[in-house]
């Protein structure tokens, strides 16, 4: 029992990869919520620790490519429910997203923008975010849940009309 990485005798850690023995020095470590907006993680990003040539091989692409739809999902173009003018000729082919039991309205809407990030969409429409109120004990807070359905928006789908360039988004 030594290490893969450095061949010390004394391991305590195991990769989540390869399944061999790792010391606490040569492990890499991912934060448990690292992945938390995926809704299919491969079975080996289960674990939290890996070995140097483990996580060089297969977690840092995995992580690259996770980081690079969350930029994509930031820069997502949304419109809730309410504007439907801006949105009536936009075509809802695809079925809705739905995120459930979501601390924050913000982070309700980037898992939703994530999803259809994910799935090759610049845009979500029809957003629809209700807040459910949850006691436990004496102490209450605040869940939210969503909808919305992913779209590819060009210029010329967006409607052009002065009255609502105050608030295009």
């Amino acid at each position: 029992m030594s290490c893969c990485v450095c061949q010390k005798p004394k391991t305590t850690l195991v990769c989540g990869v390869c399944q061999q023995d790792v010391c606490k020095n040569c492990t890499v470590f991912l934060e448990p919520e690292q992945f938390s907006f995926l809704q299919n993680k491969p079975d080996f990003l289960q674990s939290s620790a890996f070995c140097s040539t483990c996580y060089t091989e297969k977690v840092s692409p995995e992580l690259a490519k996770y980081e690079d739809i969350m930029a994509i999902a930031k820069d997502i173009l949304v419109f809730e429910i309410s504007q439907g003018k801006e949105t009536r000729l936009i075509k809802r082919k695809e079925a809705k997203l739905t995120v459930t039991e979501c601390p924050d309205r913000n982070e309700t809407m980037l898992r939703l923008a994530f999803m259809a990030a994910e799935k090759g969409f610049n845009a979500i429409i029809d957003v629809d975010i209700k807040s459910k109120k949850v006691k436990e004990g004496k102490y209450q807070h605040t869940m939210y849940s969503g909808t919305a359905i992913p779209a590819h928006v060009t210029d010329r789908k967006l409607v052009k009309d002065r009255s609502i360039w105050s608030d295009p988004n």
